[in-house]
C-alpha cells in the first residue's frame, strides 16, 4: 500500500507535543498514574489533547495548530494549569525534563494500549527504557517537496535544538556528563537517526517508502524514529530531537525558533542541502548532546568549527526579522537569554549541587513546571 498523499497544510503553522513525567509526591520517583490521570481529565473539556505514552508514568499533551507564538504559549499555559489541578487532586506531581534522574526502567509498566504492547513485544527492555520525555514540534508545509526540503535544510540547526532544550543530565541516579542523555536511548532504536536524502516527495513516498514497506519492517511513518520526519497525514514535518523543557515558556520559544528558521529557509537564499551535509551531522549532534551550549560544531558547507553557543546567538540575531514578522520575537528573546545564561540541564545540576539530592532536583522540576520557580 502506497504512503498516503501529503495533506494540504498552511505553511508555517505550528503545534507542539510534550511528553511529561508523572511523579509520586512522597518519594519523587515516577508514579504509574496515567490511567487515573487520564480518567480524571476526561470529566471536563481539555484545552488541547492528552494521550497515554509508552509507560504508565508518562503522558503526552498536544497543542492545537497555531500561527503565532503568543497564542501557542497561552494554550500551553492553560494546558499546564489544567494538568496541575488534576495532578493535585491525585497527589501527583507533573514536570518536564528529558529523563527522570533516578527512576529504574525495570520498574516501569507498559501502558495497556495495543500499539504499546506490540512495541514492547518487538523491542523488549528498550520499550521500558523509553521512559524518556521529549518535545516534538510540527511545522506546516505547503507541499511534500517543501517538507522534504525543510527536513534536510534544517540538518545544520538540529544541534541548536538539542542544546537549547537539553534537560536530561541524570540517568539512574548518576550525572551522565551529557546535557541531553535522553537521546542516547532514542539512538538505540533501529529506525532512528536521519531520514534518507531526497528532496522530492514522490521519490520519497513511491520509491523509498514503497521499498521499506515491502520489507515488512515498517507499516507507516510512525515506525520511523528519525530526528526529523515528514507527517503526510498532517501536512507537516516533525522535529523530534528536543528534550521536554522544564517550562512551557521554553517549549513555546523553541517552536517559535523553528518557525522562524523555516520561514528563512523557504526563501531559498541559503545554499541548498546536499547529502554531503550529513558528513558532520552525527558528530555535531553528539557535541550538542554531550556538551550542550559548550559544544563545538562543524559547518556542513565550510567545515569551519565554531562554538555552538555563538552559532545559536548569531542565528537568533539573523532570525529576528522573521520572528518579528511571525509574532515570535518574544520566543527568540527567551532563547537568547537561555543561550547566554544556561539551559535547563545547567539548572538541574545547580539544584542538585545546592540541595544535595536527586529528589530535590525533581521537586525543583515540578515547581518550575507549575511556574513557581524560575528555570
Amino acid at each position: 500500500m502506497a504512503l498516503e498523499p501529503f495533506a494540504r497544510s498552511a505553511a508555517l503553522t505550528f503545534g507542539v507535543e510534550l511528553e511529561l513525567q508523572l511523579v509520586n509526591m512522597s518519594d519523587f520517583d515516577l508514579a504509574d498514574a496515567s490511567p487515573d490521570l487520564l480518567h480524571l481529565l476526561k470529566r471536563k473539556p481539555f484545552p488541547g489533547n492528552v494521550t497515554p505514552e509508552m509507560t504508565e508514568s508518562m503522558i503526552e499533551i498536544n497543542s492545537s495548530v497555531h500561527t503565532q507564538h503568543s497564542l501557542l504559549l497561552a494554550q500551553l499555559q492553560d494546558i499546564r494549569d489544567t494538568l496541575v489541578q488534576a495532578g493535585d487532586r491525585l497527589n501527583i506531581g507533573i514536570c518536564g525534563g528529558g529523563t527522570h534522574p533516578f527512576q529504574e526502567w525495570s520498574s516501569q509498566k507498559i501502558f495497556s494500549g495495543p500499539r504499546f504492547q506490540e512495541l514492547s513485544a518487538l523491542y523488549g527492555y528498550l520499550a521500558k527504557q523509553f521512559t524518556i520525555f521529549g518535545q516534538h514540534v510540527h511545522i506546516g508545509c505547503a507541499s511534500g517537496d517543501d517538507a522534504m526540503f525543510l527536513l534536510h535544510a534544517l540538518n545544520r540547526y538540529v544541534p541548536h535544538f538539542i542544546a537549547l532544550s537539553a534537560s536530561s543530565p541524570f540517568v539512574q541516579g548518576r550525572d551522565t556528563q551529557f546535557d541531553s542523555a535522553r537521546l542516547n536511548s532514542v539512538f538505540a532504536f533501529p529506525m532512528s537517526g536521519r531520514a534518507p536524502f531526497t528532496l522530492n516527495w514522490d521519490e520519497f513516498a513511491n520509491v523509498y517508502f514503497a521499498k521499506m514497506e515491502k520489507t515488512s519492517i515498517v507499516k507507516s511513518m510512525k515506525d520511523f524514529y528519525w530526528d526529523i520526519r515528514p507527517k503526510p497525514e498532517f501536512g507537516t514535518i516533525e522535529l523530534r530531537v528536543c528534550d521536554t523543557p522544564l517550562t512551557v515558556e521554553r517549549a513555546a520559544a523553541l517552536a517559535a525558533y523553528l518557525q522562524a528558521l523555516c520561514r528563512h529557509l523557504l526563501e531559498r537564499r541559503e545554499v541548498p542541502p546536499v547529502e554531503d551535509d550529513y558528513l558532520v551531522y552525527n558528530y555535531n549532534r553528539f557535541q550538542a548532546c554531550r556538551f550542550g551550549l559548550d559544544g563545538a560544531i562543524t559547518h556542513p558547507k565550510t567545515y569551519a568549527t565554531t562554538s555552538l553557543r555563538e552559532d545559536i546567538l548569531s542565528t537568533l540575531r539573523q532570525m529576528a526579522p522573521h520572528g518579528e514578522a511571525l509574532g515570535g520575537s518574544a520566543g527568540l528573546q527567551h532563547l537568547t537569554e537561555a543561550a547566554m545564561h544556561g539551559t535547563h540541564a545547567h539548572y538541574l545540576r545547580s539544584r542538585y549541587q545546592r540541595q544535595g539530592s536527586a529528589e530535590g532536583m525533581v521537586d525543583a522540576a515540578i515547581r518550575s513546571f507549575r511556574g513557581e520557580e524560575m528555570a
